[in-house]
């Protein structure tokens, strides 16, 4: 896609405001230097919660695997280190009875004062689920998070005791169940399969992207509202897109540091999959188009570079923004113009990262954002940082 950085008018698709979003880690090692140890490390949780809000972040993900922390119990750490911090709970339907989840999910709202955020994993690897006994395939899989969603929702909002008998749940006479702190508990989906543009566009408050191409991110946000307004709905999802920020002093620099990265990214990564047994192409289709947007090229727009992607078989959130905080700021005003409110940015020097974004990205698009909202007009980031645009790229 072009994109042409000069144009004054604020696209009608823009968001008017974005929250941001990082991911909390439990102990210093990282993809560029990893450590043995598993466990949690208390006293980095703690740096690392403060720098988070420090920096001002408004929210941070609590993820999930067979093998991490659990996710609502770091939550609820999380949210009491914090003073201001959405802890966003990442939760696979498999792991926990909806009418349990909801308990859980209400009394860290309450224990937040209305904080909580719930993202649902419908699961993407077949070998990942089956670690904890989950054996359905993709699409029993989300149709049990559709039916996830409606009964946390009826937990938090039935006045009187429901039964249900659906595919995946049966329960008689719960509730009314224990109430969040002011109201339903915002509802996170992502994917890229059809089954979770269904679900996602129908039933989230949140659709949450991997980083692509502006031009295919734009046709997905396209798709996802229509299915809302299909559905009958009056709102629409919001919109979250995740990245990977390689930032420096210079755009040499950054895109320097980038190709050290990522041989380092690539040699963990190969000693994980060894380590853990996953092979072979991945089953989520949100990995399988981050592949080949990698095969194809490997600088999109502004910043966004899927070498990264490739290095780790497009496992999880993997692609990059890379360049100065003023060419990755732009890069990520370039998605708020198409619609994102959520930005998620974390970084491979994930505590440095955190430190450095807060210094020197997030204020440069709050000013963007800010001197829209008083002039009605851009201002000049997006025109004046042109990185990978100005070039003929760095591949």
């Amino acid at each position: 896609m072009t994109v042409d950085p000069a144009p004054a008018d604020v696209p009608a698709t823009a968001a008017a405001e974005v929250e941001f979003i990082s991911l909390t880690h439990t102990n210093p090692s990282t993809e560029l230097n990893p450590l043995p140890s598993r466990g949690i490390d208390l006293a980095f949780v703690r740096r690392y919660v403060r720098t988070l809000e420090d920096g001002g972040f408004d929210a941070t993900l609590l993820p999930y695997a067979s093998n991490s922390a659990d996710s609502f119990v770091l939550a609820s750490a999380v949210g009491q280190l914090s003073e201001r911090l959405k802890p966003i709970v990442a939760v696979r339907p498999n792991t926990v009875f909806p009418t349990v989840a909801a308990q859980q999910l209400a009394t860290l709202d309450q224990l937040t004062t209305g904080r909580a955020v719930v993202h649902l994993i419908s699961g993407g690897s077949d070998t990942e689920q089956a670690r904890q006994g989950d054996y359905l395939d993709k699409t029993e899989r989300y149709s049990r998070t559709s039916e996830f969603i409606d009964i946390l929702r009826r937990s938090w909002t039935e006045t009187a005791p429901f039964s249900h008998a659906g595919a995946h749940y049966r329960f008689d006479g719960f509730g009314p169940g224990f109430p969040p702190y002011a109201g339903p508990i915002p509802i996170s989906i992502g994917g890229q399969s059809d089954a979770a543009f269904e679900i996602g566009g129908a039933q989230a408050d949140i659709f949450s992207f991997w980083g692509e191409p502006l031009a295919d991110i734009r046709s997905q946000i396209d798709r996802v509202h229509g299915i809302a307004a299909a559905a009958g709905r009056a709102d629409r999802p919001r919109i979250w897109v995740t990245f990977r920020p390689i930032i420096d002093r210079t755009e040499d620099l950054a895109w320097s540091k980038a190709q050290e990265y990522v041989e380092r990214i690539a040699r963990t990564f190969q000693e994980a999959t060894h380590r853990l047994g996953f092979k072979g192409e991945p089953q989520n289709v949100g990995s399988q188009r981050a592949l080949d947007f990698a095969r194809r090229q490997e600088v999109y727009d502004r910043a966004l570079w899927t070498r990264t992607a490739a290095a780790t078989n497009g496992n999880g959130a993997s692609t990059a923004l890379v360049g100065t905080p003023e060419t990755v700021a732009a890069a990520i005003v370039d998605y708020i113009d198409l619609g994102a409110s959520l930005v998620s940015i974390r970084g491979y020097d994930t505590l440095n990262d955190v430190v450095d974004y807060g210094r020197y990205v997030l204020p440069l698009v709050r000013q963007e954002l800010a001197h829209r909202k008083a002039t009605g007009r851009r201002g000049s980031l997006q025109a004046d940082h042109p990185g990978a645009l100005a070039t003929a790229g760095h591949q």
